[in-house]
């Protein structure tokens, strides 16, 4: 299958050290880490790994957080991360982390959110649940894959938006707060879903939507009143 990188499961419930390699910001609380891990072995679009941080008097902290970046073999790994407040790992990452620094990361994890690049690709993502997707819409662009891709993400104002000056003409942008001048501000709504169900291409639609309960539900209704089948729909849920 184009695009689709193997992975053990040996390799995946291991334990590896990555070594925090640069920052980038994205909007006022979400940032870019970049990793290197050496010895990654690779993962497809979509998927996560579990993160583990371990205190100086023995605590230790984990987390699953989606991978950002497209499965190459750079040796490296991103993650965007929100600034959450009272978060621990977040917390760490935003105020306390610096180039240099080590953790462990486990993975990737999880095949069910995973796109391959083999069947057209349809995704709905909210705030951070953008993460996941943007790991697809690059994996779509650097190995040049010519099966159909398309991304609806909403944010609550422009300044908001994540990967902002990344989006192209793949993606429709809906702001729920606040938007440019003579951009309409609301929820995604079936205006933004349906005409893409209507001109659907050969074989229809795998659809991905990832976010908050709420944007999960709510844009799953979206779908599947436009006639996209409940089993070629994906969910990846957070907070």
């Amino acid at each position: 299958m184009p695009g689709r990188i193997a992975v053990g499961e040996d390799t995946a419930s291991t334990w590896q050290t990555a070594t925090l390699a640069g920052v980038r910001r994205e909007t006022p609380h979400a940032a870019t880490f970049r990793l290197a891990v050496p010895e990654w072995a690779g993962h497809l679009p979509g998927q996560h790994l579990m993160l583990r941080l371990t205190a100086e008097d023995g605590y230790v902290a984990q987390r699953h957080y989606s991978i950002a970046s497209p499965p190459d073999d750079s040796g490296h790994i991103e993650l965007t991360l929100d600034a959450v407040p009272d978060g621990e790992v977040s917390g760490w990452f935003h105020t306390v982390a610096r180039p240099g620094d080590t953790i462990e990361v486990r993975g990737p994890l999880s095949g069910f959110f995973a796109w391959p690049g083999d069947r057209p690709a349809l995704l709905l993502g909210a705030g951070s649940g953008v993460v996941p997707l943007m790991s697809m819409v690059r994996h779509h662009r650097a190995r040049r894959l010519d099966v159909p891709l398309r991304m609806v993400v909403s944010a609550r104002r422009p300044e908001e938006l994540i990967y902002a000056d990344e989006l192209g003409d793949e993606t429709t942008v809906v702001y729920t707060r606040g938007a440019p001048h003579g951009v309409p501000v609301g929820r995604m709504t079936a205006a933004h879903v349906a005409p893409l169900l209507a001109e659907q291409p050969a074989g229809g639609w795998e659809a991905y939507v990832c976010g908050s309960n709420g944007f999960a539900e709510h844009a799953s209704r979206l779908l599947v009143a436009a006639g996209q089948p409940v089993d070629r729909i994906r969910i990846e849920r957070f907070g």
